[in-house]
């Protein structure tokens, strides 16, 4: 009998409604250094297949990448809500925008997300979406068992002039073309068209990003970052032992959910208030980790977590036997980051004196909002050979006793790429499926 492997969907856009128009935009002819195919606009300068970025500053991408995701985490955090959202994905669509920018705008995206300088970043970023890419291509991997695709695409307003250096910049460092759509005389027909990439693009995960009325006769420029993730774990969940348990709310009450469990070999740690479980997909490149706060204290272990503490839970963790009981989760996020990334001191870019001279020669751009929509679920599927793999990885030998791990209450999780440490998709579980699928138990009376 063929055994059942746990699976993992996500999925996300970024989506940045930039730009609003200010003043009368420049209309002309294409620059010689542009090469129009049908409703594309490309730079003939093609991809850089093998950029040389320095390791030092691979490094600091990363590590200022890690840094934005957890402060965003924080600021999006709700009481009551699950959280789910990539951080990569909104990075990299930033990222686009950032190349534009300049003074006091440059500034502020700048320190807010963490990025390095723009003579560096591009580079870098071009770097780590190949590396992240390559993942993908693992021939050890059966098809159908790991998918990790990203996309981006910019859509540009009928007849608007882009600086020849801004398009330069998307299409060698982020494999990018300016699609061709008129916001101007048809706002929902170009709505159209970037909804269905989207769709495209996740599978049909991610449909109607964009809302009625998110783009108008006003809108000039949006610039899309969608990513995909489709993977089995490495070790099997047996479907069979799949049954109903309790998971504790955040007051305490306790609702019914299904919860999965198994007995493996797994990067296992404790500290000050948490467990920590990491599980890998297979081909061991990409992980699941879930933060386990101890009862009672979610919003202490979630409020007090950032990235260099995150980094040495990740490094403390070791190999052990232990048995997991985890919930099935399906869920999806969806922000409006204007006044977030505000707040984070992002202010310039979304002003009328937001100055993104690097993409049209004029100051007349300025960023109306960044949409950001995601999607996880993690439930039973997979083949028999995927399973096969999984046993191949089982330690030689057991312990006697196995360490107990019971996610039966909320918990942080991300999921990473372990060779560089990017943190691909960040989120928090407070009610596994959200409260329309969860069964609300009895509280039974206390006893002394």
């Amino acid at each position: 009998m063929s055994a059942d492997l746990f699976r993992a969907l996500a999925f996300a856009v970024s989506l940045l409604i930039l730009m609003r128009r200010i003043a009368s935009c420049t209309v002309g002819p294409l620059s010689d250094n542009l090469v129009s195919k049908t409703d594309t606009l490309r730079s003939n300068k093609p991809r850089i297949a093998r950029p040389a970025a320095d390791a030092h500053d691979l490094s600091e991408l990363v590590a200022g990448n890690s840094r934005f995701a957890l402060e965003l985490c924080h600021a999006l955090q709700s009481q009551e809500r699950n959280l789910f959202f990539s951080p990569y994905s909104i990075s990299l669509a930033l990222a686009m925008t950032y190349s534009g920018a300049r003074g006091e705008t440059e500034q502020q995206m700048g320190d807010t997300l963490h990025f390095l300088e723009q003579s560096a970043l591009h580079l870098a970023f071009n770097w780590l979406e190949l590396e992240l890419a390559s993942r993908a291509e693992d021939p050890r991997g059966e098809e159908g068992r790991f998918r990790l695709n990203v996309a981006n695409a910019i859509w540009g307003q009928k007849g608007l002039s882009f600086l020849p250096k801004f398009l330069d910049v998307l299409a060698q460092n982020y494999g990018a073309g300016l699609r061709v759509v008129d916001f101007r005389e048809a706002p929902e027909k170009a709505r159209g068209i970037i909804n269905e990439w989207v769709s495209e693009e996740t599978e049909g995960k991610i449909n109607d990003l964009l809302a009625p009325n998110a783009v108008d006769a006003l809108t000039r420029l949006v610039l899309t970052n969608a990513i995909y993730f489709n993977a089995s774990w490495l070790h099997p969940f047996d479907e069979e032992l799949t049954k109903d348990g309790p998971f504790s709310l955040l007051g305490g009450n306790p609702v019914s959910v299904p919860m999965m469990s198994q007995t493996e070999s797994m990067s296992y740690g404790q500290g000050n208030g948490y467990q920590a479980i990491e599980l890998p997909y297979a081909g061991m490149k990409l992980s699941m980790v879930v933060l386990l706060p101890d009862k009672g204290c979610f919003w202490a272990f979630a409020g007090s977590l950032d990235a260099e503490r995150l980094g040495q839970i990740l490094q403390d963790i070791k190999p052990r036997q232990v048995h997991l009981t985890l919930p099935k989760f399906t869920y999806q996020s969806q922000f409006s980051l204007r006044r977030t990334l505000t707040e984070m001191g992002m202010a310039a870019p979304f002003t009328a004196d937001a100055n993104f001279l690097g993409m049209t020669g004029s100051r007349d751009l300025f960023i109306d909002d960044v949409i950001h929509k995601a999607f996880v679920a993690v439930d039973e599927a997979g083949t028999e050979a995927a399973a096969a793999t999984a046993v191949v990885m089982r330690l030689t030998a057991a312990p006697a006793k196995p360490t107990e791990v019971a996610v039966d209450r909320p918990f942080v999780y991300c999921i990473r790429d372990i060779p560089t440490g990017t943190i691909l998709f960040l989120g928090h579980v407070v009610n596994p499926q959200g409260s329309s699928r969860a069964r609300a138990l009895p509280l039974r009376a206390s006893t002394s």
